[in-house]
Formats: structure tokens, C-alpha cells, sequence
């Protein structure tokens, strides 16, 4: 008898994707507050327009973001997020949570289909993203 093959069948049946690709999350509302000001984003980012990018980051993340470009050899922010695939084709926010001059909203992107949570402060009476781990804002 080949008693060595019995436990083959088993192993195989952990998907090791299982652990990588989670379920996306319900949502419970579709950001109201924070949408405008997000789809506003992504069509600066889809002109390229540098000023007008720059308006939709907090000031400490600006800061964050020149030195990292610095680092980087560049000065194009939108080049420097590239990476993130804003289109206005995949542009949206769901589950906002606002607690007083803080929200966090979970963004969705091209290159991020199952979105991530990002955090909005309100600086000058205006939301503004930042980099902030919103897990700390609440």
C-alpha cells in the first residue's frame, strides 16, 4: 500500500490565494462627504494638473511627498503617484466615517480594485487626503 500519498490530496487543497486576496468589504455607505472631493482628485490626476493635485493633500503630506521625490530625482507628483492608476474610470469611495475634522474612506483605484482606507483631514475647511495611518485617527 502507498501510505505516503494519503495526506497529498489534503495539502493541495490549501490555497495559498485564500490568504492573499480577502473578501472585499460590504459597503455600508457610498462616501457622500468624501466622493466629490475624491472624483475632483482623480480628474486633476488624469489632466496632470500638479496644482490642482497639490490642493487635495494636507500640508504635512505634501512635505512627505517632496522629500520622497527628492529621494526619487523627481518633481512631477504626478509621476510620483503613478503607481496608484487614478483613472476616472475606477474612481470611487465607500464606507466614509467622520469624527469630527477626520474621515477615513475606503478609495478604490485601478491598481487597487478591493480599495484601501484612506484618511481625510478638513484643513482650512477643506477635506484633504494624507498619508496618515487612519487607524490612528480615530
Amino acid at each position: 500500500a502507498n501510505v505516503g500519498n494519503t495526506n497529498t490530496a489534503k495539502a493541495n487543497t490549501n490555497n495559498p490565494l485564500a490568504v492573499t486576496t480577502p473578501t472585499p468589504e460590504a459597503v455600508t455607505n457610498n462616501a457622500p462627504t468624501l466622493t466629490p472631493v475624491y472624483k475632483a482628485y482623480c480628474a486633476a490626476m488624469v489632466k496632470k494638473d500638479e496644482a490642482a493635485i497639490r490642493k487635495f493633500y494636507t500640508a504635512d503630506t505634501l512635505q512627505n511627498f517632496e522629500q520622497q521625490m527628492k529621494d526619487e530625482g523627481t518633481n512631477s507628483l504626478v509621476k510620483f503617484l503613478a503607481d496608484d492608476q487614478i483613472t476616472n474610470e475606477v474612481c470611487e469611495v465607500s464606507n466614509e466615517r467622520i469624527n469630527g475634522d477626520k474621515a477615513v474612506g475606503k478609495v478604490k483605484t485601478k491598481a487597487y480594485p478591493n480599495g484601501y482606507d484612506v484618511l481625510f483631514v478638513k484643513e482650512n475647511g477643506t477635506w484633504k487626503m494624507s498619508t496618515m495611518d487612519p487607524k490612528k485617527a480615530f
